[in-house]
């Protein structure tokens, strides 16, 4: 059996029985005025973080999300997209679809505002998504990516950034891990369905992200997520595995490279009214500026003595240098 073959297998059989641990969301369910979260929904949240933000959903957006899982992803989406098909969902497992729609009749039973026509469920591949081209405002996916290899990775990539419309958001949470994993465990399929050792460093995601074409990247968080120890696992050390939320822009390639934001920050603490780089950067005294790694790096081989610049946070909450 192929390791996407063992993926269906395993996602079936979480669609049919719903398994509350099969994957360790540390972040909080939104909490919206109206929306009441069907129980059925949280027990099938099978994700590693969050994913689309609030202020990514503004000016009525058309949203992709890819592996619907029990619908509560689509679900909190279509609060801020109520119109038909507002929200695209797409599903390679039958039993996700069909337990997903299932759920979407119980929210829509619990929430007035709610029209399960808001959500367009889709039966198709990541590999191969059944969406036209630049249609999409916003695209998302949640750990699902972390699960293909290489060339699978890609082609998923690859057909997000072709129904993205131009400057649209490609929002992930993936595990991440930065030490290395025999051939034992990266050959595990079950494993790899369970989204742990599919997992690579957080750099190659990014590469991989950007050499697809993507202009911008944004990492808005990384937390822990799981262990993977010699008593349970074929290892002879801990292993160690984040969780990353990231956000991919389709803006323009810039010509010296993309645009990556790690967290880190530039203070000009000198003697004069600012600090202006003459490329579109100007620091004010003692006022922190959110910078890429690009620009980071470029500031830091200038030599000053008066320009403090922050390791990476992995953390970025939006505005700054670029």
């Amino acid at each position: 059996m192929s390791y996407l073959e063992t993926t269906i297998d395993v996602y079936k059989q979480a669609a049919e029985k719903p398994d509350v641990g099969l994957c360790c969301t540390t972040t909080p369910v939104w909490q919206l005025p109206g929306l009441s979260m069907p129980k059925i929904m949280l027990d099938m949240n099978y994700g590693c973080g969050s994913t689309v933000n609030p202020r990514d959903l503004v000016n009525n957006p058309t949203v992709l999300y890819v592996g619907v899982g029990g619908g509560m992803e689509v679900f909190q989406f279509s609060y801020f997209t109520r119109k038909p098909s507002g929200v695209i969902g797409v599903d390679v497992v039958d039993e996700m679809i069909e337990a997903c729609r299932t759920n979407l009749l119980e929210a829509e039973q619990q929430n007035e505002w709610f029209n399960r026509e808001y959500v367009d469920i889709r039966k198709g591949s990541a590999l191969d998504l059944p969406v036209e081209d630049e249609s999409v405002d916003v695209a998302a996916q949640n750990c699902l990516f972390n699960i293909f290899k290489a060339d699978d990775l890609k082609q998923a990539l690859q057909e997000m950034y072709r129904v993205l419309k131009p400057h649209g958001k490609l929002v992930m949470s993936d595990p991440v891990c930065e030490q290395y994993m025999s051939d034992e465990l990266r050959n595990d399929n079950r494993l790899r369905a369970l989204c742990l050792t599919g997992s690579i460093p957080l750099r190659e995601y990014i590469q991989m992200i950007t050499d697809i074409g993507f202009g911008t990247v944004e990492i808005r968080a990384k937390r822990p997520y799981r262990i993977l120890s010699p008593n349970h696992y074929p290892t002879q050390e801990l292993i160690y595995i984040e969780s990353v939320e990231v956000c991919a822009i389709k803006d323009p390639m810039p010509a010296d490279g993309p645009c990556v934001f790690t967290g880190r920050t530039a203070i000009y603490f000198g003697n004069e009214e600012c600090f202006d780089d003459h490329k579109g950067h100007v620091l004010l005294p003692n006022q922190p500026l959110a910078v890429c790694d690009k620009t980071a790096n470029n500031l830091a081989q200038l030599g000053r003595d008066d320009i403090f610049i922050s390791d990476s946070t992995y953390f970025y909450d939006g505005g700054g240098c670029c």
